[in-house]
This record gives C-alpha cells, sequence and structure tokens, in this order.
C-alpha cells in the first residue's frame, strides 16, 4: 500500500502480517483499510482483530567507529559472532532483552526482534555502558 506505507502478507488461515510499518498508527490503519476491503468482498472477519507486534527493525548510526576486538570482548565472547570475511559486521544476541543487534565498523547498529521500542532502548544503553 501507498497510503499508508506498508505491505500486508495475507495468509489462507485467515491470520495476515503487516511490514514495513514506522509505527503502531501505521500498523492499525493498514489493517483497517484491509479489513474494510475484505468486508467489501464479503468475507467474514472479526471485529476487533488482536494485534500483536512480533518484530522491530531499527537502526542507529552512532558516528563513532567500533574496535570489534575490544567490543567482542567486552560482550562476551559466547553471545558474539564476528567473521569478517564472511559478513562485514559484529552479530551480538542479547539475552535481556532477546534482541539482536547487528554492529558495523562505521558506527551503525541495526537492532532485530524486539517486541517494544523500550527493548531497542535498553539494549542500546546496555552497549554504551559495555563500550564507554
Amino acid at each position: 500500500m501507498k497510503k499508508p506505507k506498508a505491505a500486508l502478507l495475507l495468509f489462507a488461515s485467515g491470520k495476515f502480517v503487516c511490514t514495513g510499518a514506522k509505527n503502531a498508527e501505521t500498523i492499525h490503519g493498514t489493517i483497517g483499510i484491509v479489513i474494510a476491503k475484505l468486508k467489501k468482498l464479503d468475507f467474514k472477519v472479526s471485529k476487533e482483530p488482536q494485534i500483536r507486534i512480533e518484530n522491530i527493525v531499527a537502526t542507529i548510526d552512532l558516528k563513532k567507529e567500533f574496535k570489534f576486538n575490544n567490543l567482542a570482548i567486552s560482550l562476551g565472547l559466547e553471545r558474539i559472532e564476528y567473521e569478517p570475511e564472511q559478513f562485514p559486521g559484529l552479530v551480538y544476541r542479547g539475552i535481556k532483552p532477546k534482541v539482536v543487534m547487528l554492529l558495523f565498523g562505521s558506527g551503525k547498529i541495526v537492532w532485530a526482534g524486539a517486541k517494544d521500542i523500550k527493548d531497542i532502548e535498553i539494549a542500546l544503553n546496555q552497549l554504551i555502558g559495555v563500550s564507554a
């Protein structure tokens, strides 16, 4: 969809997945539009669909280069993957919150797997505490 900008995957089970939305309002708006279109086509749709956020992806540019060797030791070698020949970043799998961070030498970070924006904030603060 162009407005709101998001995509919806519809499954035969009646479930669907909304991707590409930038915020919860866009998710609700997209789902509302699709439900209205389905109703016009005489599909039975529950009045209040249960919406669950399963995966938030976020990015940041700290504008500070990472020194992966020191960072890998500080984060704990059992929680990281760093194979520069295969992938140009360090992969850190957090415990609490359970999010994955992709850290790039340029200072950019990508988080995946968060269920709440607070998970990303907590993970960032943990990273800052370790790398300070």
